[in-house]
């Protein structure tokens, strides 16, 4: 189980994502306002804060057999051999960490989150980083110990000072709605850290950040190069608005064939804002070939999310009975293999 802080951040919306004309090509206008939801119409905020796997990767140390036993789902060997490394060796922290983990996931136990707290407490009071973000986690949400926020910063404030890249990032937005001088400046540095250790919803934040001018000054070309890093990383937010950033040519060198090839991806995640600006692309032969079809099938799984577009409707009227009816065949497939999470 992956636990998440609570936090209320104000919202940092950016501008509505739609495609920008060039003004000798008018084929391919905005969608209009107001009849899509707010998540699927506007672009995305900064992410919330949460956590993220205590153990991401294997420990240069190949012959660890209880992280390596973890890394492979094997978690009753884990609990087996993270035991028998604590009953050895009591300064164990690593073990130590890797227990209070099993616990709160209920992994080969029981999921038992005071029993977690006390792990990741012994191994806290041994400098131990990872158990430090985690403690502070449970503390956040109250979770096997008193719910106690103060604490919860604290702790976190120690783990980033520690290197932990995603206290620096937890740390940072919760800074940012404070709007405290010399905050937002203390938030980039923070998301500066964590976005080089390749946790996309940093990267994705700075280029937010970069974008508004808070605690920097607005920079497009440095907004597109963390979009572009988030996007790589698998960040869907970031996915859509890199995907906008090509097709302007803002901040990064305008390639219409790239944006159609990032909003298909994030299409296939099941954002309707990717789905739509596909559909666009296709049938205005921007990027892609004209496909009337293709850009039907699109747009009724965007329409379906809520995000109507006149403009489709118009521009796909042409359509025969049979070219609608295999579109809304395509669109009912994609919607149920997007609900199992199958990809193209």
């Amino acid at each position: 189980m992956r636990l998440r802080l609570a936090v209320a951040l104000a919202a940092l919306l950016l501008p509505t994502a739609a495609i920008a004309q060039p003004a000798a090509s008018p084929t391919l206008p905005a969608p209009a306002e107001g009849a899509a939801p707010a998540e699927a119409g506007r672009a995305p905020q900064l992410p919330t804060p949460q956590s993220t796997p205590l153990i991401p990767t294997l420990p240069s140390d190949r012959t660890d057999l209880a992280y390596g036993a973890y890394q492979r789902g094997l978690y009753v060997s884990a609990l087996k051999y993270a035991t028998a490394r604590v009953e050895a060796n009591r300064n164990d922290t690593a073990a130590m960490t890797l227990l209070g983990e099993l616990y709160a996931q209920g992994l080969a136990v029981p999921q038992d989150f005071a029993e977690a707290a006390s792990w990741y407490r012994l191994a806290h009071e041994k400098g131990d980083a990872n158990a430090t973000f985690a403690l502070a986690m449970l503390a956040m949400d109250g979770l096997g110990l008193p719910k106690n926020r103060a604490q919860a910063e604290t702790l976190l404030e120690q783990a980033a000072a520690k290197g932990h890249p995603v206290a620096s990032y937890n740390l940072a937005l919760l800074l940012l709605p404070r709007r405290t001088e010399g905050g937002d400046e203390r938030a980039v540095a923070l998301l500066e850290r964590a976005a080089q250790a390749e946790i996309a919803d940093a990267q994705y934040a700075l280029a937010v950040l970069y974008r508004e001018g808070r605690g920097v000054p607005v920079d497009r070309i440095r907004m597109a190069n963390w979009l572009a890093r988030a996007a790589d990383n698998g960040n869907l937010p970031a996915q859509v608005e890199y995907a906008i950033a090509l097709f302007n040519g803002d901040g990064t060198a305008r390639s219409e064939e790239e944006a159609a090839r990032w909003f298909e991806r994030a299409a296939w995640r099941g954002n309707p804002i990717a789905q739509n600006r596909l559909a666009r692309i296709l049938a205005a032969g921007r990027g892609r070939p004209t496909d009337l079809v293709e850009a039907a099938a699109w747009h009724m799984l965007a329409a379906q999310a809520g995000l109507a577009d006149s403009w489709l409707d118009d521009t796909l009227k042409t359509l025969t009975d049979a070219q609608r009816k295999a579109a809304a065949d395509t669109a009912h497939e994609r919607a149920e293999r997007l609900e199992f999470g199958i990809g193209p």
